[in-house]
């Protein structure tokens, strides 16, 4: 079934996933109007058949639409975040990892991009193009994949 393509590779590839309900489109517009930015195609299309991602311990893989709204703005308001890190604007964080270091989606010259971002050192590294990448090595590799 086409609706559902996120939802079996996510459960193929780590069966002990915590799927949620799917997003709907009035939230996913509201998303992206508050962030000022446009969702990265195959995140809202993700967001669409379930709204959030965690593994068995509990880790947020994918944020829900409500989440991905509050703590990005949350980042993008914080008095001391402003002073110690460089700008968020462009990004949208979107899942984090027990270990700290939270992902985000950046534009780059060949399109969206997956970095990590290191909240002590304020480093964004590219890590992968693509969300499908990004939950293969979260799901399958565990949570020290990115170092």
């Amino acid at each position: 079934m086409i609706g559902s393509v996120w939802r079996e590779l996510i459960l193929e590839m780590y069966p002990e996933a915590d799927l949620y309900d799917p997003a709907d489109e009035v939230t996913l517009a509201e998303v992206e109007k508050r962030l000022m930015l446009p969702l990265p195609f195959e995140l809202a299309s993700l967001l669409r058949e379930a709204d959030g991602v965690t593994n068995e311990y509990g880790d947020a893989v994918v944020w829900s639409a409500r989440r991905l709204v509050e703590d990005n703005l949350a980042m993008r308001g914080e008095p001391d975040y402003l002073e110690l890190y460089a700008p968020f604007d462009e990004m949208i964080f979107f899942g984090d990892s027990d270990m700290g270091p939270q992902f985000a989606y950046v534009h780059t010259d060949y399109g969206p991009g997956i970095v990590v971002w290191d909240h002590e050192t304020d480093r964004r590294r590219l890590v992968v193009v693509s969300l499908r990448d990004y939950l293969a090595r979260c799901l399958i590799q565990g949570n020290s994949w990115f170092r």
